[in-house]
């Protein structure tokens, strides 16, 4: 069971790295996981909290931080460092099917940090303005989505990495929301 879950992770990688190559993506998806590229919508978030909540804007943004820590140390620090699944671009056994998109790093790969990360912050804010703006639902699991995706396509997460990493985040979001509703339960 093991060894066909390994191997259809790998042809599925291989799916998505050379199979949907293209330019379009070759543009995109290096600039989605990009840290950076994000900054001016966390900083709109942190203005339009804080504006538009005033102090309970800062609990918001509060949680989305903590969502964050918590699923970076979990990914990061913790799962990785015991799991020590090796990169596919730095899998010697890959090396002929590796398209170079971005700089593979020396990091473990199991689980994406990106998707845990990113989900876990989705999954948070969708649940705190899911009632009073439902579009937050659609276009925070996109967001969340297109980011894990953007690590199988560059190279760097096999689909069972971003796949783990987005069920961590979804929990971790779920139980930072908990956090927040016993915290803040008029909001």
């Amino acid at each position: 069971m093991i060894d066909w879950l390994y191997q259809t992770d790998i042809n599925l990688f291989l799916k998505i790295h050379r199979g949907l190559s293209n330019d379009f993506f070759d543009f995109l998806l290096p600039l989605l996981r990009n840290r950076f590229f994000w900054s001016p919508l966390y900083i709109f978030f942190i203005v339009f909290c804080i504006k538009q909540y005033k102090k309970d804007g800062y609990y918001v943004i509060g949680g989305t931080l903590l969502t964050f820590a918590i699923g970076d140390l979990t990914a990061s620090r913790l799962i990785k460092n015991a799991v020590q699944r090796i990169r596919p671009c730095n899998d010697p056994l890959l090396a002929d099917e590796i398209i170079t998109r971005v700089t593979c790093g020396s990091g473990f790969s199991f689980p994406s940090a990106h998707a845990t990360n990113h989900f876990a912050i989705a999954i948070f804010v969708i649940l705190v303005f899911y009632k009073h703006w439902k579009p937050v639902l659609p276009i925070g699991l996109l967001w969340a989505a297109s980011i894990s995706f953007s690590q199988v396509y560059v190279g760097v997460h096999y689909p069972i990495d971003v796949t783990v990493g987005a069920l961590l985040g979804t929990c971790i979001g779920l139980l930072v929301y908990q956090l927040f509703k016993k915290l803040k339960p008029e909001f």
